[in-house]
């Protein structure tokens, strides 16, 4: 056993010895050369691959070159006729602008198109592409998305004409729902308590105006005479040019603060970093103080530098928190927003009702009688019951219980629309207003006329 064992060990250790002896056969160079090889036919087909796309590189290339070096103020289009046809309508408002305004007339203009104005026109803007000042762009929205009346109140300060995009696609009023999200940020009683401001906007796919959007100024002079019955008041506004495809529009502002204007321009009120020096910032005249005293100051997120300890600072993050929360689940902003402006149109419906029955001489109204009309009420409440929203109504009607007895110009009111939608819920809280399901329409129909088969509710 010793001895096979000892056999068994010298074989095992020969075996080990032969292999390292092998093992010392190879050439030292071999692995290096091998790895040379490999690397020699990578590059040779990563060269291969270029070659090979390097035709479609270059004339995509050139296909961006061609696209980035034509004029964003120019460019090809096609009618519904099918015609080819230039869009100049651009360069030929600033050219406009350029000819029949004074020298130093004043622009104010959503800021995208100010180095245009200012490089074509040669004219001074409200606003350009420097737009680090957050709270001046602000002002700007603010001026554009506001009432009419208040938007005149701060241009009259600024600018002497007033040029909007219009024609559709991009154009200005595309852009609105983003301005008054702008001005909301820095003047908190835009849209209060929705930094999103979803009350200001579309209402549906037809491009139906919410009423704070089609108040605004910029819906005004954007649609000025293009939609039924929107006219911009000829007392602040007046309409001085169309381009040839309606692309561009300019209103001269009446009425304008000379006063505003000369301290402008007055190189006394500016402020030089230091004296004599080049960089003088300008001041705004003292007739914009009252708008100004309702700025609050913006802080930009990306600002990782400022020091966020104070109370202003946490009701900023609040508003940042909110308004990220209202993109995050747009919906449900939107329920909000149109909530509130129920709230609020019920509330001016009551206060004209109230006043109209205060000029009204005061004898019993005879049933049957009240005036059947087709107004924004009407069409608030029908949109509540379409939509099954009973949250809303319910709070429209506590507000105003007359609400509940409105008719349209057919006759019809909330009880025709609630069988007409088999709304349930709709029904049973136009009854505890006292609402009948046996009154007529003019063509003599009840509501109940409007339904076969039992009535349900409808969920949407």
């Amino acid at each position: 056993n010793t001895a096979g064992t000892s056999s068994t060990h010298v074989t095992s250790s020969q075996k080990k010895k032969k292999g390292k002896s092998e093992e010392a056969t190879v050439p030292a160079g071999a692995s290096s050369a091998d790895g040379d090889l490999i690397k020699k036919i990578i590059a040779a087909a990563f060269f291969a691959g270029f070659y090979g796309i390097a035709p479609v590189f270059y004339e995509n290339c050139n296909k961006m070159a061609v696209g980035l070096s034509h004029p964003s103020i120019m460019y090809k289009a096609q009618t519904n006729q099918g015609n080819i046809i230039i869009v100049d309508d651009y360069r030929e408002a600033y050219w406009w602008l350029k000819k029949n305004t004074p020298a130093d007339a004043r622009i104010l203009a959503w800021w995208d198109y100010g180095y245009q104005i200012a490089g074509i026109a040669n004219r001074t803007t409200v606003a350009d592409g420097n737009t680090w000042n957050h709270e001046h762009i602000a002002l700007l929205a603010r001026a554009l998305t506001h009432t009419e009346k208040e938007g005149h109140r701060v241009s009259r300060h600024l600018a002497d004409y007033i040029l909007v995009w219009g024609g559709g696609g991009g154009d200005d009023l595309a852009k609105s729902p983003h301005l008054a999200r702008i001005a909301n940020s820095v003047y908190r009683d835009m849209c209060p308590g929705d930094p999103t401001c979803r009350a200001f906007g579309y209402m549906d796919r037809n491009g139906t105006p919410s009423p704070m959007m089609e108040a605004s100024m910029l819906y005004k002079l954007h649609s000025h005479r293009l939609k039924p019955g929107v006219v911009a008041d000829p007392n602040r506004f007046q309409h001085v040019f169309d381009s040839k495809y309606g692309k561009v529009r300019i209103f001269k502002v009446l009425n304008v603060s000379q006063e505003s204007k000369k301290f402008v321009a007055d190189p006394a009120n500016r402020l030089c970093d230091i004296e004599g020096g080049w960089y003088c910032r300008g001041q705004y005249p003292p007739g914009l103080a009252n708008v100004l005293s309702k700025a609050k100051t913006f802080s930009q997120q990306e600002d990782f530098n400022k020091k966020r300890n104070s109370a202003k600072d946490s009701d900023e993050e609040e508003y940042l928190k909110k308004y990220f929360d209202n993109m995050a689940d747009p919906q449900k902003a939107k329920q909000e927003a149109m909530k509130k402006d129920a709230i609020k149109k019920a509330a001016q419906y009551k206060n004209i009702e109230s006043a109209e029955t205060t000029r009204m001489p005061k004898t019993p109204a005879k049933p049957g009688k009240q005036e059947w009309e087709d107004t924004e009420y009407t069409t608030m409440i029908w949109e509540l019951i379409s939509k099954n929203d009973m949250e809303t109504l319910a709070t429209v009607l506590g507000q105003n219980p007359e609400g509940a007895h409105v008719r349209s110009a057919d006759g019809r009111g909330p009880m025709w629309w609630a069988y007409e939608f088999k709304n349930e819920a709709a029904v049973r809280v136009l009854l505890k207003h006292g609402v009948s399901f046996k009154e007529k329409d003019k063509d003599g129909q009840t509501p109940i006329d409007l339904i076969q088969g039992p009535i349900r509710q409808v969920k949407y």
